[in-house]
C-alpha cells in the first residue's frame, strides 16, 4: 500500500514501495492510518501513470526523444539542395544553416548543464523539446525573402535541442550501472545515427510526398510535443548517483567553479572531449554535405539531369534520392555501430581495463581509411561510394556510446551534468560549428576559376571534404592518449565519490 501527498491511499501497492510524484520526488511506503481514504478515480489513474515510471521505459522514452533531436537537426540537410534554390543561396550562405544551429547549441549547452546539476531535469528536457518543436513548425511558413530569418530560427532550434542533449544522458546514467548502464547509454546515442538518417529520409519523402519541402518542417514537431509530455509523466527524476546507491549519501556538492577545475585537469576528460570533436567536426560536415556531393557525382556520371528549379527530384535517375539512401545507410550503420561498440568494448574489457578508449581509436582509424576512398569511389561508381560510406561510418559511429561511458567513470555523479555540457561544447566549437560553413567555403573558393563546370562543382565539394579523414586521425589519437591516463582518472573519481559520501565537515575534495 502507497501513499499520494494528498492522503489518498493507492491501491496494489506494498508497505515497502515507494512512490514518484509527478515532479519526480520519491515518498517511501507509509503504513495505514485512520486519516486515509480511498483514491477518487482521477487519483487512481495518476498512480497508475506512476507505476509505468520503470527505469527501462524512461531510458527508452529518452531515447525516443533523441531521435527526434537528431532528425529534426538533419531534415534541413535532406532537403538542402531545394533550400538552396528555394533561397537563391550558395554553398557557404547553406553552410551556415547548420553552423548557426551548432553555435547556438554549444553556448547554450553549459548553461544547461549547470542547470541539470541542480535543478529537476525533465522539467528542463520538456521545455526545451516544446520550444524547439514550436520554432521548427514556425520556420517552415518563412518566405524566399527572409533567408536571415530562417537561418535565426535554426539558431533558436540549436537552444531548444541543447537543454535534451546535455541532461538527458545523466538520467540513464543515475537509473542504471555497470553493463547495464553501457547497454542502456548504447541505445540512447544509436538514437544519433537513427535520427539522423530518419531525418534526410523524412526530407526527402515528404517533400516528395507533398510537392513542397516545407511539409518536412512540419513532421518533427509533432511528434517532439509528444515526446516532451511523455517525459512529463513518465520518466523519473532520481537523485544523482541513485544507480551506484550513493543518492542518500551524497553529503556535499561542489561549487561550480570547483567543477570547471577539476574537469580541466581530468586529462582522460579532455583527450575524450578533443576527440569528440573530431567526430563532430567529420559527423557535422559529412551530414551536411554529402547528399548534395553524391547528387553532383550523378550529375557527372549523366544519372540525372542538374537541378534548377524547386523541387528537385530524383525520378529519373537509375538510384532513388541521395539524402534518402545516405539516411538508410546512416541508420544501419548507426545500429550496427553501437552493437558492434558495445559488444567489442565488453569483449575487451576482459583483456584490458583500458577497452574504451582503444575500442574508440582503433575504430577511428578505420573509418578514416574508408571515407578517404568514398572519394575515389564517387568519380565513378555511386555504389562503390555508398559501399565506403556504409563501412567509415559504421566504425565511425563505434565510439558515440562508449565515449559516453568513459565519461561516467572518470566523473563523480554531482558534476556529470556539467561535464556532459562542457564536453558538448568543447566538441562543437571546434566541430561542427564550423566544418559546415568551412567545406562550403573552401569549395564555393575553388569553384570560382570554373564557376560553370558541373564536373569542377564535383570536385572542388570532395577536396573540401577531404579535410575531414586527417581531422579523423587526429580523433584516433586523441583516444590513444586517453588510454595513457584513463585508469589514474578512473581510481581519482572513485576516491572523489568516497569523500563525497561522508558528513559535510569531514569532506575535502581535491581537484
Amino acid at each position: 500500500m502507497c501513499v499520494e501527498s494528498d492522503g489518498c491511499e493507492i491501491e496494489g501497492c506494498s508497505s515497502s514501495d515507494e512512490v514518484h510524484t509527478l515532479s519526480g520526488s520519491m515518498s517511501p511506503g507509509l503504513k495505514s492510518s485512520p486519516d486515509l481514504h480511498p483514491c477518487k478515480p482521477g487519483q487512481k489513474f495518476r498512480a497508475a501513470l506512476l507505476r509505468c515510471r520503470s527505469p527501462v521505459a524512461a531510458a527508452g522514452i529518452l531515447s525516443f526523444g533523441n531521435v527526434l533531436n537528431y532528425m529534426d537537426r538533419y531534415t534541413v540537410a535532406g532537403v538542402l539542395l531545394d533550400i538552396q534554390q528555394h533561397f537563391q543561396v550558395k554553398d557557404s550562405e547553406a553552410g551556415l544553416l547548420q553552423t548557426v544551429f551548432i553555435c547556438s547549441f554549444m553556448v547554450a549547452a553549459p548553461i544547461f548543464g549547470y542547470l541539470g546539476d541542480r535543478f529537476n531535469r525533465k522539467i528542463i528536457l520538456s521545455c526545451g523539446i516544446f520550444f524547439w518543436s514550436a520554432v521548427t513548425l514556425s520556420s517552415s511558413f518563412i518566405t524566399k525573402e527572409y533567408y536571415w530569418l530562417f537561418v535565426l530560427s535554426r539558431g533558436l532550434v540549436g537552444i531548444g535541442e541543447s537543454s535534451y542533449s546535455s541532461i538527458s544522458p545523466t538520467i540513464i546514467g543515475d537509473l542504471f550501472t555497470n553493463n547495464t548502464r553501457t547497454m542502456m547509454l548504447s541505445i540512447f546515442y544509436f538514437a544519433i545515427p537513427l535520427g539522423s538518417g530518419l531525418g534526410y529520409i523524412l526530407g526527402s519523402s515528404a517533400k516528395q510526398a507533398a510537392g513542397d519541402w516545407h511539409w518536412a518542417l512540419r513532421v518533427s514537431p509533432v511528434m517532439g510535443m509528444t515526446a516532451g509530455s511523455l517525459i512529463l509523466f513518465f520518466v523519473p527524476e532520481p537523485k544523482r548517483g541513485h544507480a551506484d546507491q550513493l543518492g542518500g549519501r551524497l553529503k556535499a556538492r561542489t561549487p561550480w567553479i570547483c567543477d570547471m577545475k577539476a574537469l580541466a585537469k581530468n586529462r582522460s576528460y579532455m583527450f575524450t572531449s578533443l576527440a569528440s570533436a573530431a567526430v563532430s567536426f567529420a559527423t557535422g560536415a559529412f551530414g551536411m554535405w554529402i547528399p548534395l556531393y553524391l547528387y553532383r557525382a550523378q550529375v557527372v556520371q549523366n544519372t540525372v539531369m542538374p537541378c534548377n528549379k524547386e523541387p528537385c527530384s530524383s525520378k529519373d535517375s537509375a538510384f532513388p534520392s541521395p539524402s534518402l539512401i545516405f539516411g538508410v545507410i546512416t541508420c544501419v550503420t548507426g545500429f550496427l555501430g553501437v552493437l558492434i561498440g558495445a559488444g567489442a568494448t565488453r569483449l575487451c574489457r576482459q583483456k584490458t581495463e583500458r577497452a574504451d578508449p582503444l575500442v574508440c581509436a582503433v575504430s577511428m582509424l578505420g573509418s578514416a581509411i574508408f571515407i578517404c576512398l568514398i572519394f575515389v569511389a564517387a568519380k565513378k561508381s555511386i555504389v562503390g561510394a555508398y559501399f565506403c560510406i556504409f563501412i567509415g561510418e559504421t566504425l565511425l559511429f563505434l565510439n558515440w556510446a562508449i565515449t559516453a561511458d568513459i565519461l561516467m567513470y572518470v566523473v563523480i555523479p554531482t558534476r556529470r551534468a556539467t561535464a556532459v555540457a562542457l564536453q558538448s561544447f568543447v566538441s562543437h566549437i571546434l566541430g561542427d560549428a564550423g566544418s559546415p560553413y568551412l567545406i562550403g567555403l573552401i569549395s564555393e573558393a575553388l569553384q570560382k576559376s570554373y564557376a560553370d563546370s558541373v564536373l569542377w562543382q564535383f570536385l572542388s565539394l570532395g577536396y573540401a571534404l577531404m579535410l575531414c579523414p586527417f581531422v579523423i586521425v587526429l580523433g584516433g589519437m586523441f583516444f590513444l592518449a586517453t588510454a595513457v591516463f584513463f585508469l589514474d582518472d578512473r581510481d581519482k573519481a572513485e576516491k572523489q565519490l568516497n569523500q563525497l559520501t561522508r558528513s559535510p565537515s569531514s569532506v575535502k575534495v581535491t581537484n
